[in-house]
């Protein structure tokens, strides 16, 4: 009898057990659900107030950094079509004159690759030799003083003196940032009345290297002391557009004798034949600076 009552105790305790066991999952499920519920409503109730906003609050947290500073390549500064027509004096076909830039650039590259740098004054004339060696051009000494004088005798093109002056209206730091000597880009702005314009005439003489070398186009960087994300890069040429993209800056492509794009497969950020293109861009860039 004893026995039968502890057993029956026992039994009754475990029962009690269970059910308890039984009702806290029950209880735990519910407060899942209710918790899940409450959640859910918080994230609809979020999404309805972020509906009811003004999409310029939510765009202005969402757009890339404004501009702050321009780095400018020689040529959309300085018109180089006198260039071209003091060769086609020499050769009218025109040959001469595209050998003797594309060797140029050949050239710099090369001599980056191969580190054994080179000024560019003296590889705009070795490449001047060689394109005439190449054709069979005799030149004079004085054509060939021509030729290489003309390089620090270039004018701005004509949209370049109003364009500098609306960049700086809105406080935006300016300078060069090219394979060009400082001497040959601080010439280049005298002759052209722009010289006070510039900030900075960064050559890759400082660094030895040749855009489009990273190292080439880290002085700018090093020169403002700001990220690269605040610099807009000004090229000439698209693959000097296309190196300036793959270091990072955001890449104005001012594509004035209208040449076919590089296939590099790089997002240049704003194209155009003139400087309009760089300020659509910087006035799209900075809407929302502050």
């Amino acid at each position: 009898m004893g026995s039968t009552l502890q057993k029956a105790i026992v039994q009754k305790q475990w029962n009690n057990v269970a059910l308890h066991s039984l009702l806290s999952n029950k209880q735990w499920s519910m407060n899942k659900m209710i918790l899940n519920r409450r959640q859910l409503l918080k994230i609809m109730a979020a999404g309805s107030v972020a509906s009811l906003l003004p999409k310029s609050l939510s765009a202005k947290n969402t757009i890339s950094p404004p501009i702050k500073a321009i780095a400018f390549d020689a040529f959309p500064v300085f018109d180089p079509r006198p260039i071209f027509m003091l060769a086609k004096q020499i050769d009218p076909s025109g040959v001469f004159a595209k050998l003797w830039f594309n060797k140029i650039f050949g050239y710099t590259w090369l001599h980056t690759s191969a580190n054994r740098y080179k000024s560019f004054e003296a590889i705009i004339k070795d490449a001047l030799v060689f394109s005439a060696q190449r054709l069979k051009i005799k030149l004079s000494s004085e054509n060939q003083k021509q030729l290489l004088s003309i390089w620090v005798n270039l004018k701005a093109w004509p949209d370049v003196k109003s364009t500098l002056k609306q960049l700086q209206e809105q406080n935006i730091r300016l300078g060069f940032l090219s394979n060009f000597s400082e001497e040959m880009l601080r010439r280049n702005a005298k002759n052209s009345g722009i010289e006070k314009q510039f900030e900075f005439y960064l050559s890759t003489d400082q660094v030895k290297l040749f855009k489009p070398s990273p190292a080439a186009y880290q002085m700018g960087v090093d020169q403002l002391s700001m990220p690269k994300e605040n610099i807009a890069f000004t090229a000439f040429a698209g693959w000097d557009a296309s190196g300036a993209s793959w270091f990072g800056y955001p890449t104005v492509w001012v594509n004035r004798l209208d040449f076919p794009a590089e296939k590099l497969g790089t997002p240049i950020s704003q194209v155009g034949r003139d400087l309009s293109a760089l300020t659509k861009f910087v006035a799209h860039r900075n809407q929302w600076k502050s």
